[in-house]
């Protein structure tokens, strides 16, 4: 069977270049603005559930190029309290979402239940209504962590049953994916992640 040029024409027209185009768009989007992910464990509860499907803006930490060690201009840096999404420094290609606690050279301090950042208490909603457990290596009673520059230190709200830089210790800052804004999915969950959360 022969395509005449005119046919030819007709399918470019009305359908290959349209999804090429949208195709072209959608990876864009993904890589550079937003990027969906669904939450598979409970190590974020009661903030984030299993099977909860959150949207993450990876431009607002400066999106990553890919195939090269460069990234586009940041918004803003992360804060502490922030809902991130990141490269499992321990498991490759896994992602994982946890809060943001801090940044390199900044000092970490669990003691009974709260949070403290170069001898400061957390006080920020929601992290002052959680407890956090003293476990694992980097998250020992009555010991200061310091963050090594370039990497930063991550914790659950479900201190209980979460897997974080207690155990595992820290991020390298270019396995930022980007912060957690909105969960989507159920229609019943359905919000913007606000400061508060």
């Amino acid at each position: 069977m022969k395509f005449s040029s005119g046919k030819w024409r007709y399918w470019w027209e009305e359908w290959i270049k349209p999804i090429l185009i949208a195709a072209v768009l959608a990876l864009f989007i993904r890589t550079f603005i937003v990027q969906p992910f669904k939450i598979p464990s409970n190590s974020m509860y009661p903030t984030l559930k299993p099977g909860d499907r959150i949207f993450v803006s990876k431009f607002i930490y400066g999106a990553k190029i890919p195939f090269t060690d460069l990234s586009l201009p940041p918004v803003r840096d992360p804060e502490t309290g922030d809902i991130v999404v990141f490269l499992s420094p321990i498991e490759k290609k896994k992602y994982l979402v946890k809060r943001f606690i801090a940044c390199g050279g900044q000092k970490i301090e669990i003691k009974d239940g709260s949070i403290f950042i170069d001898g400061r208490k957390i006080e920020g909603s929601p992290m002052n209504k959680l407890f956090y457990y003293n476990r694992g290596k980097y998250g020992m009673e009555d010991e200061v962590i310091t963050v090594p520059e370039g990497h930063f230190y991550v914790l659950g709200d479900n201190s209980a049953n979460s897997m974080d830089s207690r155990y595992w210790g820290f991020v390298p800052d270019k396995n930022m994916a980007g912060k957690a804004f909105v969960i989507h999915w159920p229609i019943r969950r359905m919000r913007l992640l606000s400061e508060g959360d």
